[in-house]
């Protein structure tokens, strides 16, 4: 036993001395030592050449956390041809991608990484709902009746039902129901007032509630304050004002119940919602989660979204899977997917004479989440694009992506920001586009007209079974 230490210490001293001469004299000469030469790690380039253009080339990289473990960091190469893009530090972790409309490279970096794209998932979402029922459809509301009319008393005899699953149905809409059994004659109900167990109204998620609101707001006894309010403002909104009465109303007998529509009915008529274009619209301004979720569940939930997204834009579902409609949550979605499923979008769009500033908010202009962004003077209108938030998911999330207009051209990008300081993500956001457009000659204002979101809703409109207006017998 001491013959093994005494060995085993003899050769750590030997070492030693071989390993401190040799610091020293790697000290005082330049020349490459053969035995300690510095180790270099070779790995396969995680980001293969995207389709080759002379304007793109390696020029640096950009520290990021690792998403499974922070403690881990990766470099990911910023491929641009813009040297002061190099120089501008990336913050997080951060898959970005800038291109042209015919598809050149504008600045990389990360693009492959699946991050959390927060509420850009709605621009999948958008997306879904269009392709599947187009952007002029409308969501239905239908009045049915099991009674019998008394002219004479402007009384239906029987129960009034209400069915339809429109995801803005709201108090204007619910005084437009009583406004138009007022024009057909009738103003009392000697029964009660039967709702679908799908109906919402206001945006709550609670059907049971849905149908008290609409059992106040169509009885102008009853209704609220702010549903007076909301009904004066869609007289003057929807351009009808001299058509609709200024109080209209209906009076129930009984009371409100929720069930299961019965098959014998007769259906009076049929409240149209705004064309899906507008609610989308209104949707993506102001990035409403709620309506996001009804949204998607028309199409079959977020999975149905995800899987309409990855056939469209020709992805895996590694590269762009959801667990939400609304991007709440854990969904991962990479930089160069959102930038196919945007060329995808904006393919669609031009097909039915649309742009994304039909169903995206246009920055410093529309109402919504970026209505404080790119504002001033210069770049107001420049950017139309869908935004993205998440304070405490994935420790904190920020999404930008869209077009962007300079006086050289327009541009599609996508930046994704995760494990930050969101405020941080969003002031880097809005220096990096302005930085872009600086180098394309500066920053150019579309041809817009901004219209207020409560009169886009306001373009509803009333149908019936045999096209024209008519009362029951």
């Amino acid at each position: 036993m001491k013959s093994f230490s005494f060995t085993k210490a003899f050769w750590l001293g030997i070492a030693f001395l071989i390993v401190g001469s040799d610091a020293v004299f790697a000290q005082q000469s330049n020349a490459p030592q053969p035995l300690l030469q510095e180790i270099k790690v070779y790995r396969e380039d995680p980001y293969p050449a995207v389709s080759p253009t002379p304007l793109v080339r390696r020029t640096a990289s950009s520290t990021a956390v690792d998403i499974v473990n922070p403690a881990v960091t990766s470099a990911n190469p910023i491929r641009t041809s813009i040297p002061l893009l190099t120089e501008t530090s990336i913050p997080g972790y951060s898959g970005i991608l800038v291109e042209s409309l015919e598809g050149n490279v504008v600045v990389e970096s990360g693009s492959n990484i699946p991050l959390n794209p927060a509420s850009n998932v709605k621009i999948a979402t958008s997306y879904a709902v269009l392709k599947t029922f187009g952007p002029n459809h409308r969501f239905s509301t239908n009045v049915w009746t099991d009674g019998s009319y008394e002219q004479e008393t402007a009384t239906i005899h029987g129960n009034l039902y209400i069915s339809g699953s429109d995801p803005v149905f709201s108090f204007e809409d619910a005084a437009r129901l009583a406004n138009e059994l007022n024009r057909m004659g009738i103003r009392v109900i000697k029964g009660d007032l039967v709702v679908a167990d799908n109906f919402i109204m206001n945006y709550s998620p609670s059907v049971s509630r849905s149908s008290q609101t609409l059992f106040a707001t169509m009885d102008a006894a009853k209704r609220s304050a702010a549903a007076s309010r909301a009904w004066g403002a869609y007289r003057i909104n929807s351009g009808q004002f001299n058509q609709l009465n200024e109080t209209p109303g209906v009076v129930f007998t009984g009371s409100v119940y929720v069930q299961p529509m019965p098959s014998s009915l007769r259906l009076l008529f049929s409240h149209e919602s705004a064309p899906m274009r507008e609610i989308v619209k209104v949707m993506m301004s102001y990035s409403n989660n709620f309506l996001s979720e009804r949204l998607g569940d028309t199409v079959g939930g977020p999975y149905a979204v995800a899987r309409i997204a990855q056939q469209a834009a020709k992805v895996t579902p590694a590269e762009f899977s959801l667990q939400t409609a609304s991007g709440l949550g854990i969904n991962r979605v990479s930089a160069s997917a959102m930038m196919k499923l945007l060329r995808v979008l904006r393919s669609e769009l031009s097909g039915w004479n649309m742009t994304f500033a039909d169903i995206m908010p246009v920055a410093g202009m529309d109402e919504g989440t970026l209505e404080g962004r790119f504002a001033t003077d210069f770049s107001r209108g420049s950017v139309i694009g869908k935004t993205g938030t998440l304070n405490n998911t994935d420790n904190g999330v920020s999404a930008l992506a869209g077009e962007v207009h300079t006086r050289q051209g327009t541009f599609l990008f996508v930046i994704f920001n995760q494990r930050g300081s969101v405020a941080r993500f969003r002031s880097f956001q809005n220096n990096y586009i302005s930085l872009i457009q600086g180098q394309f000659g500066g920053a150019a204002q579309i041809r817009y007209a901004p219209v207020s979101h409560v009169s886009r809703l306001a373009k509803t409109r009333i149908s019936y079974p045999d096209g024209r207006p008519r009362v029951i017998s």
